[in-house]
């Protein structure tokens, strides 16, 4: 069964990426991108990321979103990728995986238009096949998962679970009992029973944990 532990800034990382949602304010999501060995930004993402006096290590995307000064001065880190059939998150972890870098946190993919932040989230079922990815926002992070798994948890932190046709759904120490169900929100607002939750399912879903302080 995988064991999937608390967030933290001493969380093994090789990469941050930095996609171009609300840039983060949270302590925990700062502190990845302060503390990460690698942070490649969306494009669009690397303006705001340059000018609060920091340098990424790769800018992914088309270019026409970057300040035309950031990009004549940091034209050597950017990766054109015109691809129009997927989006700049995709783009700059394909990046990520390509450079041998599996162990990789998303902050940033979230607010600002909605359909970009479910897309941005439902992406990270497709990356979980390749890469160990989280994504992280200023409330909690999401955990894609496949199969029977523990979550190490914040006393009484709220939970949700969204699936992505998984069967057999049941949890352990949660306040609410968990079935089988399509509609996303009918896994959403439990509260964890203690300082860990097991789910037994077959299939794959998300879980989002809320940090205890929200900012």
């Amino acid at each position: 069964m995988n064991y999937y532990p608390l967030l933290s800034d001493k969380s093994i990382i090789e990469a941050v990426v930095l996609a171009n949602g609300e840039y983060p304010t949270h302590l925990l999501p700062l502190s990845l991108l302060q503390n990460a060995p690698r942070v490649v930004c969306c494009d669009g993402a690397a303006n705001e990321y340059i000018s609060k006096g920091h340098i990424p290590s790769a800018i992914i995307g088309d270019g026409d979103s970057v300040k035309p000064e950031y990009r004549e001065r940091f034209a050597n880190l950017i990766h054109y990728d015109h691809d129009q059939e997927t989006n700049d998150q995709t783009k700059a972890v394909n990046y990520c995986l390509f450079q041998g870098w599996k162990n990789i946190f998303i902050v940033g993919a979230t607010g600002k238009r909605e359909d970009h932040t479910i897309g941005n989230i439902s992406l990270l079922l497709d990356y979980m096949a390749h890469i160990n990815v989280q994504m992280v926002t200023d409330y909690g992070w999401f955990t894609p998962v496949e199969g029977e798994a523990t979550f190490e948890c914040y006393p009484h932190a709220q939970i949700s679970l969204i699936n992505f046709g998984a069967t057999g759904i049941r949890g352990e120490n949660l306040r609410y009992p968990l079935r089988d169900f399509s509609n996303w929100w009918q896994g959403t607002l439990n509260e964890v029973e203690g300082n860990e939750f097991t789910i037994h399912a077959h299939g794959r879903y998300l879980i989002y944990r809320t940090f205890p302080n929200p900012q």
